[in-house]
């Protein structure tokens, strides 16, 4: 295996032992509350998740995104992510393809990925300052091509590269090259930071470059600073790594932020969502899907039943918290009341 094979298997490593996550710094929806509704005339069976993303029909507002790309496990735990996701009708989108690209095994992307989950949208998935150090259209495509994908991400980690040894922290000319892409590729292309916010000023630049959506992915849940400094080889990248552990925007804050300023743009919230009720908090901010990633890892590992349990159990709750808003539907609890205070107690 090259480096970036063992990297990569080494971050699975760390997101899996769950010390990497923010220590100081949240979400932002622990200070969100509902306004519970007493008398909501409504059938709790009856309440409708259905969605539309990208133009493709799912039963809930859920991504299962993974952050896998190290050969070692990620067969299995794409497999049973794809498996998961088509059962349940919801969306899946894969961990970063740069290995498979490079021809180091595909792990569980090619072909027979689709053949798992056949009527689901899947996502593709590059780094965007790839598109500046040596891949191109071509390696897009091909990327696309290998999972036959409904969507590619490109996703953004400056600061992630910037901790990493030999990263990539030249990010001259990635802008005009995400551009380029969104031009060049019959297909949308999302983008997504890796867990530290997307700001509302860089959500309009990103759209004016034409990316069709864009997921947030805030301060709240995994730090890939953190992560960085689990994997670091000396002393002083650990301490480094450290002093950003907490760095980023908080996901309550950057869907709100990005909602405001892109009103109609297709949006994603992620990073730091504990359960269904952030999920809906982070719906009724703005975003019209919310996502999930290291808190999915381990299940994934365990099997495609333990996904579609933990995601059962999401969707049970965004459905009880439409059930207690008064909300028949997404539409509506988009609409539903909430209060803010800065007590992080009855959620």
């Amino acid at each position: 295996m090259t480096d970036v094979s063992d990297r990569k298997t080494a971050h699975v490593d760390a997101v899996l032992s769950g010390s990497v996550d923010f220590r100081t710094k949240k979400s932002g929806f622990e200070t969100m509350h509902f306004v519970h509704e007493a008398l909501p005339e409504l059938d709790l069976a009856e309440i409708n998740l259905f969605t539309t993303f990208l133009g493709k029909r799912l039963a809930a507002p859920f991504l299962i995104s993974s952050m896998t790309g190290g050969p070692t496990r990620a067969e299995k735990i794409n497999t049973n992510l794809a498996v998961a996701a088509e059962g349940l009708g919801l969306a899946f989108a894969v961990g970063s393809q740069r290995v498979a690209l490079m021809g180091e095994g595909r792990g569980g992307l090619g072909s027979g990925l689709r053949k798992h989950a056949p009527s689901i949208p899947i996502y593709a998935n590059l780094g965007a300052v790839q598109l500046v150090s040596g891949f191109g259209v071509g390696e897009l495509q091909r990327a696309i091509d290998m999972i036959e994908a409904d969507a590619l991400i490109l996703h953004l980690n400056p600061l992630q590269e910037a901790l990493q040894t030999g990263g990539n922290s030249d990010w001259r000319g990635v802008e005009a090259a995400i551009e380029s892409a969104c031009k060049a590729i019959d297909m949308p292309i999302i983008v997504k930071e890796v867990g530290f916010g997307i700001s509302p000023a860089t959500a309009r630049r990103l759209v004016n470059c034409g990316v069709a959506a864009i997921d947030v992915a805030g301060a709240g849940g995994t730090s890939w600073a953190a992560v960085e400094g689990a994997v670091a080889p000396t002393a002083r990248l650990v301490s480094l790594a450290e002093t950003f552990r907490d760095w980023g925007l908080p996901t309550a804050t950057a869907i709100a932020g990005v909602r405001e300023a892109l009103p109609n743009l297709p949006l994603i919230g992620s990073g730091g969502l504990r359960d269904g009720l952030d999920a809906a908090k982070a719906i009724r901010l703005g975003a019209n899907l919310v996502a999930q990633a290291g808190a999915v890892l381990g299940k994934a590992i365990e099997g495609p039943e333990a996904v579609i349990a933990h995601f059962e159990t999401m969707i049970a709750a965004l459905r009880l918290v439409c059930f207690a808003t008064g909300s028949q539907n997404l539409t509506e609890l988009q609409k539903a009341r909430i209060i803010e205070t800065p007590s992080a107690s009855n959620r």
